[in-house]
């Protein structure tokens, strides 16, 4: 397929009075994981619900595999193969790992192979299958909401702050699931506020500012750039470690 996975051009959001997406252009290539910086109130989130069909665009363009969706209701928008994962999480508290799995995978029953390989990347989810989401850890909860969008194969999953209040070993097993999902030539649009981990797994990096993208380019030249961080996020990578 010529072209990004999904493009944004000059999409505006409005949430009742406020304009908070103001004219985003942002192009998320095939494969790998872009990774979307900025400070807290640039409209990253909103970014990803606009995507997802839960705010729809005031104006501008969103195309997913070279199909129109800006607008579109979301369901539609999850049949064409955009999973999303919540800053929330989006769990069931009251309802096993296991139920809540079950209720993700839209064709039936989970694929044992398929579950197999969420074991694999998320070995927790197999120790606590039988019990409540709500007695798991923030980071096990986390890696359940991951694993619901995943439970069936996906073309782009857009994740909002997946390592917010969790422990930093917890962070550690999450960079591993990110790089496992990559393996499987998932793409992922990221939103993260913990840089060392958006570098660890970012490919690609676009950075916002007051409701549009002000830098594009590779994670590894952001990351090696010191003076282009602080110019774009006020603070160094290397002092966030």
């Amino acid at each position: 397929m010529a072209g990004p996975l999904l493009s944004l051009a000059g999409v505006h959001t409005h949430i009742g009075r406020y304009h908070i997406l103001q004219g985003v252009d942002l192009a998320v290539e095939d494969g790998g994981v872009t990774v979307l910086l900025g400070r807290n109130g640039a409209g990253k989130t909103t970014t990803l619900r606009t995507v997802m069909g839960l705010w729809k665009p005031s104006a501008g363009s969103v195309v997913f595999a070279g199909r129109p969706i800006g607008g579109a209701p979301t369901p539609d928008i999850a049949r064409a193969g955009i999973a999303y994962v919540p800053e929330s999480m989006g769990i069931f508290a009251d309802l096993t790992v296991e139920e809540n799995m079950v209720l993700a995978a839209r064709d039936g029953p989970p694929d044992a192979g398929r579950l197999d390989w969420i074991f694999s990347v998320f070995p927790a989810l197999r120790t606590f299958w039988h019990h409540r989401a709500g007695v798991l850890s923030g980071g096990q909860k986390q890696m359940l909401s991951i694993a619901r969008a995943v439970i069936e194969p996906r073309r782009l999953i857009l994740v909002d702050e997946p390592t917010k209040g969790i422990a930093p070993a917890i962070i550690e097993s999450m960079i591993r699931a990110f790089l496992e999902l990559k393996a499987t030539g998932t793409t992922i649009l990221l939103v993260e506020q913990n840089v060392r981990f958006a570098g660890a797994v970012g490919d690609r990096v676009a950075v916002m500012d007051d409701g549009r993208v002000v830098h594009t380019g590779s994670m590894r030249e952001l990351v090696a750039d010191a003076a282009l961080q602080a110019r774009l996020l006020g603070l160094s990578l290397e002092a966030s470690h």
